[in-house]
């Protein structure tokens, strides 16, 4: 029996528009080449990405959704400021989703960029270059194997 296609929840952070374009266009193409389906959510920074996967999660055990998400992919960027908001952003999106994993067994794949320029996202927000955007849309996938061989359900 084949299994059914993984339908993926997309979170992009917009705070940095073009760099999170450039994840999508990543994250897009490596669902669409897996013949994963997907719908897109945006939210303002990388602190509101594990609130918005959270809500998900909520409205899926209420059922609400009509098709509930088998995965999640974070999409954002945080570049090095003056100020430590840096660290706090980077430090509680990325706890935010490990405790999302860790606590619900949800499947993430975490492309929230945490870099010191411009120049660093752009290399790692590229399909032509890092591709993080592909790869945190394979790193859910995977996740998503992996349950389905444990016999899991979302």
């Amino acid at each position: 029996m084949a299994s059914k296609k993984p339908h993926i929840m997309v979170v992009e952070a917009r705070f940095y528009t073009e760099i999170s374009d450039a994840l999508l266009e990543g994250a897009e193409h490596a669902l669409k080449k897996a013949g994963a389906t997907h719908e897109k959510f945006s939210v303002p920074g990388a602190l509101e990405i594990p609130g918005a996967i959270r809500l998900a999660i909520e409205a899926q055990h209420q059922g609400k959704l009509k098709k509930p998400f088998d995965g999640f992919v974070a999409l954002g960027c945080v570049i090095r400021g003056e100020t430590t908001h840096y660290e706090t952003v980077c430090n509680e999106s990325a706890r935010g989703l490990m405790y999302l994993a860790t606590e619900y067994a949800a499947c993430i794949g975490n492309g929230i960029l945490t870099v010191e320029n411009d120049d660093q996202a752009w290399t790692r927000a590229r399909m032509t270059e890092k591709d993080k955007g592909g790869g945190a849309a394979e790193a859910a996938l995977a996740m998503i194997a992996i349950r389905r061989k444990f016999g899991l359900t979302n």
